[in-house]
C-alpha cells in the first residue's frame, strides 16, 4: 500500500482534491472514499475480527442476538443490509468498515482524540472504480447496468438477500463497497459508506482492491493540532458528526482543553519556513 506523508493543512487539501476533475463534464468528481484513524499503526480492521478473532463463526450469533434482544427498536427493518449499519453505528461487532466520501470528514477522525495527540494518525483512501475491477463478474455487471460505482441496499437486497451468501458468488475472497439508507442522522452527516468482505477471515488490505487500489496518508503528530483547528473553522467537527448532545459535549471538551502550549509551542508555519 502507497504512502504519502501530510505535512501541513494545505498540504492535505492539494492531495485529496488533486485529480478530481472530470474533463468529460467539465466538473470536479471522485470515485475515491476515505477512513481517518488516530493512530497510523491501526490497521483496516473490523470490529468483529477484534472482538471475536478467536471464533469469527460468532458472527452469526452476534448478529441473531442483536435482532432478538433489539426487536422493537429492529422492527421496520428486514434485510440485514439494513440492520448491519444500524448495529455499526450502535457499537456492535461487524465485518462492515466505515468509510466517508468525504476527505475532511476522514481528516475529522483522524484528529478527533486528544488522548492520541502524541502519535501519527492516518488516512486511507480507496479508489471505488479501480477496486470494483477485482468485483465477480455478476456484480460488476449488475454495477454496470445500474450505471452505479457503489451498491444501495436495495441492489444488495436482492443480489446477495444474505450476508453468507457473499460468498457463494465466487471462490475468491472480494470486497465490495454500499451505501447505507439515511435511516439516521450521523449516517447523513458523515456522508458515510461501508465495505464489506465476501468472507470475514480475510481483511481489506489482504484484497488487490484493498492494497492496490489504497493510498494511506500519514497525518504526523505535529501537524494534528493545525489540522484539527482548522477543521472546526469548516464546521467539520463533533457538532456536525456527531449530531446530538453527546456530539455537543465532545467539541467544547475539545475547545476548552488546553492543547496549543503542548502541541504548537511554534506556528506550524513558521517552522515549515
Amino acid at each position: 500500500m502507497k504512502e504519502i506523508v501530510i505535512h501541513s493543512w494545505d498540504e492535505l487539501q492539494h492531495v485529496m482534491f488533486d485529480g478530481v476533475w472530470d474533463e468529460k463534464i467539465k466538473r470536479y468528481r471522485d470515485n475515491r472514499v476515505y477512513r481517518g484513524a488516530s493512530d497510523k499503526e491501526w490497521g483496516l480492521v473490523p470490529t468483529l475480527n477484534r472482538v471475536c478473532a478467536h471464533d469469527l463463526s460468532l458472527e452469526a450469533s452476534v448478529i441473531r442476538s442483536f435482532r432478538k434482544y433489539g426487536y422493537a427498536d429492529l422492527v421496520d427493518y428486514d434485510s440485514v443490509w439494513q440492520i448491519l449499519p444500524l448495529a455499526q453505528h450502535h457499537g456492535l461487532p461487524t465485518r462492515l468498515l466505515d468509510w466517508s466520501y468525504s476527505p475532511l470528514v476522514a481528516a475529522h477522525c483522524a484528529t478527533e482524540d486528544i488522548e492520541m495527540y502524541d502519535r501519527d494518525g492516518a488516512i486511507w483512501c480507496v479508489d471505488v472504480n479501480q477496486s470494483n475491477k477485482y468485483l465477480p463478474h455478476r456484480l460488476k455487471t449488475l454495477l454496470e447496468q445500474r450505471r452505479s460505482h457503489i451498491f444501495s441496499v436495495e441492489m444488495l437486497m436482492k443480489e446477495i438477500p444474505e450476508l453468507h451468501r457473499m460468498s457463494d458468488i465466487s471462490d475468491n475472497p472480494y470486497v465490495l463497497f454500499f451505501e447505507p439508507a439515511s435511516m439516521l442522522d450521523r449516517i447523513v452527516n458523515q456522508y458515510a459508506l461501508f465495505s464489506v468482505t465476501s468472507d470475514p477471515k480475510v481483511g481489506i488490505s489482504d484484497l488487490p482492491a484493498g492494497g492496490e487500489c489504497c493510498v494511506k496518508y500519514i497525518i504526523p503528530r505535529e501537524v494534528k493540532l493545525e489540522i484539527r483547528d482548522k477543521l472546526d473553522y469548516v464546521n467539520i467537527s463533533e457538532r456536525m458528526i456527531y449530531p446530538g448532545l453527546d456530539g455537543i459535549c465532545r467539541w467544547i471538551t475539545r475547545q476548552y482543553s488546553e492543547l496549543g502550549p503542548k502541541y504548537n509551542r511554534h506556528r506550524p508555519e513558521d517552522e515549515r519556513g
